[in-house]
């Protein structure tokens, strides 16, 4: 019998339910990022604001979508690979782009805003490959390799509080610094931890 050539869009038939949910995260970590984009083009808090908010929206998706997998026993490497990628953008590219928005614009700025990024993207990869292993007999991993990546939420509601009390661009806390030919933020600072900090090999922290 001859087999029939696959449709264009048959792909969509293989997600399962979980990873529209994992989609919505991604969804929400680019809107943030063009968010961003917009407020450096237009200036209105409005766009800033809604940049910031977007992140606990993808965070509340990205727990969804594993409550999800779990309850249908619908577990797949196609819905944890889509997982990671989504938490890149949401979590790791989605908060830079708002601290450069923020103002954090100077050349060692730009040097830490690219380390969290890659201590975000390093640390997805680290838990994909060291999953199975974690996990033991039971199956599940009890406790985490570094802090997760979501936890950058706390960094982008530092930025939302600081725009709302108008500490943004050239009022940021903790000013400015010149270090040879470049301007470092030390608030920026606190992007070097969180990076740090998930791509620690002796932090570990419980899953529950």
């Amino acid at each position: 019998m001859q087999r029939s050539a696959p449709r264009h869009f048959s792909m969509l038939r293989e997600f399962h339910l979980a990873d529209f949910f994992t989609l919505g995260n991604a969804a929400c970590g680019v809107s943030a990022i063009l968010f961003a984009m917009l407020y450096m083009a237009s200036g209105s808090m409005r766009d800033f604001m809604l940049s910031a908010a977007l992140a606990p929206a993808a965070f509340i998706f990205d727990v969804l979508d594993g409550r999800i997998a779990r309850a249908r026993h619908q577990h797949s490497a196609l819905g944890r690979e889509l997982d990671s990628l989504s938490d890149v953008i949401s979590f790791g590219v989605a908060p830079a782009a708002l601290a450069f928005a923020a103002g954090m614009r100077g050349g060692w700025d730009a040097a830490v805003l690219i380390y969290f990024v890659c201590c975000g993207v390093s640390r997805l990869a680290r838990f994909n490959v060291t999953a199975e292993s974690l996990s033991g007999d039971s199956g599940k991993v009890k406790f985490f390799e570094g802090t997760p990546i979501p936890t950058s939420v706390v960094l982008t509601g530092v930025l939302a509080f600081a725009a709302w009390s108008g500490a943004i661009g050239e009022r940021l806390w903790g000013g400015v610094v010149e270090l040879g030919p470049w301007n470092l933020h030390p608030l920026v600072l606190m992007f070097a931890v969180s990076g740090s900090l998930m791509i620690s090999k002796t932090l570990r922290i419980p899953k529950f």
